[in-house]
């Protein structure tokens, strides 16, 4: 049986209720994430969305980006962004990330902004290391 049926409501009703319900907990989960995160910490951004057909290699056509923070052995953040870009990065970075915490990213340009003196920034899977 449907919630819908459940509750003796339309089925539009039914799931408006349930995406309102489904957007209050994600605001609560952003309040309660708002602490800082420190120590070493994982950066990565990545696309989630549906399979492309008939093309290959790299491409986000379609996706939904999403940028992720990683305290290694500990908790983790997730948010949607509207793209991958340092402008929009960086500002999420200096949010939630303590000064002087060791950050791991991989090679991507758009983590050249981390190259400075708040933040020990290395680059894992390159021969780069920067301090």
């Amino acid at each position: 049986m449907t919630a819908a049926r459940l509750c003796g409501v339309n089925r539009k009703t039914s799931s408006y209720f349930f995406l309102r319900l489904r957007e209050i907990i994600a605001l609560e989960l952003e309040v309660e994430s708002e602490a800082m995160f420190g120590g070493e910490i994982e950066v990565d951004e990545s696309y989630f969305g549906g399979r492309r057909k008939g093309r290959r290699g790299r491409g986000a056509g379609g996706k939904i980006p999403v940028f992720g923070l990683l305290k290694r052995g500990g908790k983790v953040y997730t948010k949607i962004i509207p793209n991958a870009s340092s402008a929009i990065l960086m500002p999420i970075m200096e949010r939630r990330i303590a000064p002087d915490s060791i950050i791991y990213s991989d090679s991507w340009k758009g983590y050249n902004v981390l190259d400075v003196p708040a933040f020990k920034h290395f680059r894992i899977g390159t021969n780069i290391v920067n301090l």
